[in-house]
């Protein structure tokens, strides 16, 4: 047990109590429905569906201290709420039930859902809402879109009443839903007397609307356990209680049983395809790698001929075969995915050609120039991607120098704008292709995912721009495709591969994995953990 909750027995008793709602409200079988309704007999007390799954530390579950990559956005995610929630096919109601959009698109009126409470029971109204999105104007939180912090962007939200909330646009958002998505509703009777929210960890930090309460986080050891909340206002939890435990070999510990759940590498699949105890699931191609040039750091990168040598000079898809082991695609110029909706087939492939690279260097008149550069990397397959890209780049006469550090380093480095080159993985390339505009424009490196330091096109700048306004999708989807296509011949990064694969699960302890339209990972989705 952590020191946290070693401090905090008051708030653990209450914590018991609700778990035990849970066991004797939410875990338990009908006799009467199984024998009948004379049988006169008494319920019996099913087992608690308990799911373990591969853990470590990504912070303590607030939306001001966790990391900002999706394990620790999920672990944030079980706990608080939204206006709005995803699903296989895009945007659902949640905290909010329904929504009127008014005067084309800069105003919406949120409805939110009744009877909602907080963990240690106060109501939830839209006074919380309003709190929620001013504290995050004035605190910005891990991951928090930078919109909110502009005036001109957001002119007002304001409650209308207990359960109406109005939030006032300066212009049109296409991509306004996708923003609340990533703000998690904290309660007002909490945070309000909180100024320093990055230091704020002790139980109340916790308190959420959402399905689980926090039981135990243990931060050495990466050990997290969630239990499901007897009064919570939705889709009743379907799994009693979560556990992220650290392992060393995911494939023995799935074996063993230590967990449920796990990534499975192509070449052990036939170890548990024909067991009845085991599922196999497809993984969309929805998290990827990248190269990213860093034009601020090194000017002669400004030169498209030299970011289009690039890409014909490194092999995509023997990248994939020889790190990958085949369970990923290679991935588009365009940035989109090919998975994506609207991904664009139609561009330049780029196919390895160690020629048309060199006669590309030669017109950028960089052919007599040492070309050197620092190649950052995070650890594990990112090495063998960063020593391979070196190998292909070599061909071209451009030497590399592969630096290889802790992930949470790495992605320090990059919002520092401390990189020359860097591979970097991450998810949600299936989201709104708005993002496209995030990385894209505006010249500065932005967060550690976003931006492109020095980067400026002003085609690029246009597009994105119409895309973010616009409010027709087949308008919007025409502009994407454009945007692709500017992209692929200016070549701002390389996507090298998405990754694909399997994951496989323990169906006999738990069946309700699912994926949502724009995610790759079924543990971060908290509708798989609920009745549906």
């Amino acid at each position: 047990m952590s020191k946290l909750f070693q401090k905090t027995t008051v708030l653990l008793a209450v914590v018991v109590l609700m778990f035990a709602f849970v066991l004797g409200g939410c875990g338990t079988v009908k006799q009467e429905e199984a024998n009948g309704p004379d049988s006169g007999q008494q319920e019996t007390p099913a087992e608690p569906v308990v799911v373990r799954m591969e853990g470590g530390d990504w912070g303590f579950p607030q939306p001001y201290t966790r990391y900002s990559r999706g394990p620790g956005n999920a672990r944030v995610n079980y706990i608080f709420d939204k206006l709005i929630e995803q699903d296989e096919k895009g945007f659902i109601p949640w905290l909010a039930e329904k929504w009127d959009v008014l005067e084309d698109g800069t105003k919406y009126i949120f409805h939110l859902k009744q009877g909602v409470i907080w963990h240690d029971g106060v109501p939830f109204t839209g006074n919380d809402v309003v709190f929620t999105f001013g504290y995050t104007k004035e605190y910005p939180s891990v991951g928090s879109p930078d919109v909110f912090l502009d005036d001109t962007y957001m002119l007002e939200v304001k409650a209308l009443s207990d359960y109406q909330v109005q939030f006032t646009l300066a212009e049109a958002d296409a991509n306004f839903f996708e923003i609340l998505s990533s703000v998690y509703i904290l309660p007002q009777h909490i945070w309000a007397e909180i100024d320093r929210p990055d230091e704020f960890t002790s139980s109340e930090a916790v308190i959420g609307t959402g399905p689980f309460i926090l039981t135990d986080y243990n931060k050495e050891h990466g050990t997290y356990r969630y239990e499901a909340f007897g009064d919570f206002w939705g889709p009743k939890p379907a799994v009693d209680v979560m556990e992220f435990i650290p392992v060393s070999d995911s494939v023995l510990a799935l074996e063993k049983g230590d967990i449920h759940i796990a990534d499975i590498p192509v070449d052990v699949l036939p170890r548990f395809k024909n067991d009845p105890n085991y599922t196999v699931m497809e993984k969309p191609g929805f998290w990827g790698y990248r190269l990213r040039f860093n034009m601020e750091k090194v000017p002669e990168f400004k030169t498209r001929e030299e970011r289009q040598a690039f890409a014909y000079a490194i092999d995509r898809q023997d990248l994939v075969d020889k790190t990958a082991r085949g369970a990923a695609i290679a991935g588009s110029l365009g940035v989109l995915p090919p998975d994506h909706r609207w991904f664009n087939p139609d561009l330049p492939k780029y196919e390895r050609d160690v020629e048309k690279a060199k006669t590309l260097l030669a017109q950028a008149g960089l052919v007599n120039k040492k070309l050197q550069y620092e190649l950052l990397v995070g650890e594990g397959r990112e090495v063998r991607i960063g020593e391979l890209i070196k190998e292909q780049l070599s061909d071209i006469g451009i030497d590399i120098k592969v630096v290889s550090t802790d992930m949470k380093t790495r992605d320090g480095r990059i919002a520092q704008g401390n990189y020359q080159l860097v591979l970097v993985g991450l998810g949600g390339w299936a989201r709104d292709p708005n993002y496209l505009g995030v990385r894209f424009t505006g010249g500065d490196r932005g967060s550690w995912a976003d931006g492109t330091p020095g980067y400026f096109n002003a085609e690029v700048e246009e597009l994105a721009e119409s895309l973010r306004t616009e409010q027709d999708e087949d308008t919007r989807k025409e502009l994407t495709m454009k945007l692709q296509q500017v992209l692929a011949e200016d070549v701002p990064e390389i996507s090298l591969y998405l990754t694909t694969g399997q994951v496989v699960f323990r169906n006999d302890v738990y069946d309700g994995w699912m994926h949502v339209f724009d995610h790759h990972e079924t543990t971060h989705n908290i509708l798989s953990f609920l009745k549906r």
